[in-house]
């Protein structure tokens, strides 16, 4: 079992296969320019899956395979297929923006993959062209569907911003409504690597809006979920994820490793350390070792706080995955 230095049992573990994207998001790395680490610099596959066995091992129970985009990565179904064969019955997800779901959606769901969150800023061709840099709008519902008709789960992501994609946020309920998907609308977190001077919706404005149209209520959270939830007349629910808040904390259960092979206890904080010689050696005890550590050493809480909504974080949510 994994138990951090403040108690908490951590199940859950984000594992980002490579910080390389073929978007261009505003709100995550808008700047960055198409050079990357070198490839030979990221764990392969095989390192990766050594140290998921050790958590595994020790009680981790819910796996989620980020990126930047994971689908990016050569092979993902192969990698997929290692972590399912080595334990059914985990809760085995992906993070993606969906753009290259279409072609690979099935080859996931046969290898062992249970559910996707998808990213989903606008119905609008141009406004998710104008958030993206890119033309993504078709390419990426098509993926969607493909999803849904594998039989995958599908969970759609949101990042509402004001002056940008601001008005759809009904639309973008009533899409994921009638497709059978859940919506987690997600507030903007402050980062250096964003465009300057975006502003974000916040979780009251959001919630403004549908009531307009609908009537909910508020719902117990799901466990360890970063979420709060809330549920239509009709048993439909959405979620929103505020950052700035540090309730979610008191239970988290997560870490995360990126692709070159450092282990990161909280999302909002630079700290991390590295498993990348352990696992290249093939030395779980060291890989181990430097997990309990990280577990010893996570943050109670994040820095962000509702009577500091503009501090700003340095992490880099490309290499992580959010």
């Amino acid at each position: 079992m994994l138990i951090d230095g403040h108690g908490r049992k951590v199940t859950y573990l984000r594992v980002s296969v490579t910080e390389r994207c073929n978007f261009r998001c505003q709100y995550c790395m808008p700047e960055k320019p198409f050079s990357w680490v070198p490839r030979e610099n990221l764990l392969s596959f095989e390192e990766l899956f050594l140290f998921i066995k050790v958590g595994i091992d020790e009680g981790i129970t819910k796996i989620r395979i980020t990126g930047g985009e994971p689908l990016l990565r050569k092979d993902l179904p192969s990698f997929i297929k290692m972590i399912n064969d080595y334990k059914s019955g985990l809760d085995l997800a992906i993070t993606t923006n969906g753009f290259l779901l279409e072609e690979v959606a099935a080859d996931l769901k046969e290898a062992g993959l249970k559910r996707l969150n998808i990213s989903l800023d606008s119905l609008k061709e141009e406004v998710a062209a104008k958030i993206a840099q890119k033309d993504v709008l078709k390419k990426v519902q098509r993926g969607i569907d493909k999803a849904l008709e594998v039989g995958l789960g599908v969970k759609i992501n949101n990042v509402p911003l004001k002056g940008i994609n601001d008005v759809e946020v009904l639309d973008i309920l009533e899409y994921a409504k009638s497709k059978g998907m859940s919506v987690r609308y997600i507030e903007y977190m402050e980062n250096s690597h964003a465009k300057d001077k975006l502003q974000g919706m916040k979780a009251e404005e959001i919630k403004e809006i549908i009531a307009k149209k609908y009537n909910f209520k508020e719902i117990p959270r799901e466990s360890s979920s970063p979420a709060a939830l809330f549920e239509l007349e009709d048993g439909y629910r959405f979620g929103i994820i505020d950052p700035h808040k540090h309730d979610f904390c008191e239970d988290c259960n997560r870490i995360r490793l990126t692709a070159e092979g450092m282990l990161i206890p909280c999302l909002c904080f630079e700290e991390a350390m590295s498993i990348k010689d352990a696992v290249q050696k093939g030395d779980i005890k060291g890989a181990s070792e430097v997990l309990k550590e990280v577990l010893k050493n996570k943050p109670e809480k994040n820095k962000w706080s509702n009577d500091n909504q503009n501090e700003t974080s340095n992490r880099a949510f490309y290499e992580t995955g959010g």
